[in-house]
């Protein structure tokens, strides 16, 4: 599965709906650490299609998302479950780091 872009426009149906866990990546183009965090991201996404969605929220064209959210730090990784915030983590993960945040839902 691709990784969905997240949007205020789209939130509510892949997120908030989602009927399986959403790993949401907070970023920014211009964001070293956020650029060193998207290939783990992707290759999450495609190990775990099915299982767990993996969306992206771009927080300068989504702001009012980041703010909802808390967003103060870039990357961070927030797991929602059912439309519940269930996990988050700020800064630079690895993919085993990343793994233990979603190991929350089981």
């Amino acid at each position: 599965m691709a990784v969905v872009t997240i949007t205020n426009e789209n939130f509510e149906e892949e997120v908030l709906k989602s009927e399986i866990p959403v790993l949401l990546d907070f970023w920014a183009d211009w964001c070293g650490p956020c650029k060193m965090m998207s290939p783990v991201v992707d290759e999450l996404a495609e190990e775990l299609a099915g299982k767990v969605k993996v969306g992206k929220v771009n927080v300068d064209e989504e702001a009012a998302l980041a703010l909802k959210y808390q967003i103060m730090s870039i990357p961070t990784l927030v797991v929602m479950k059912h439309g519940v915030c269930e996990g988050k983590s700020i800064g630079l993960q690895n993919k085993d780091e990343v793994l233990e945040l979603l190991a929350i839902e089981e």
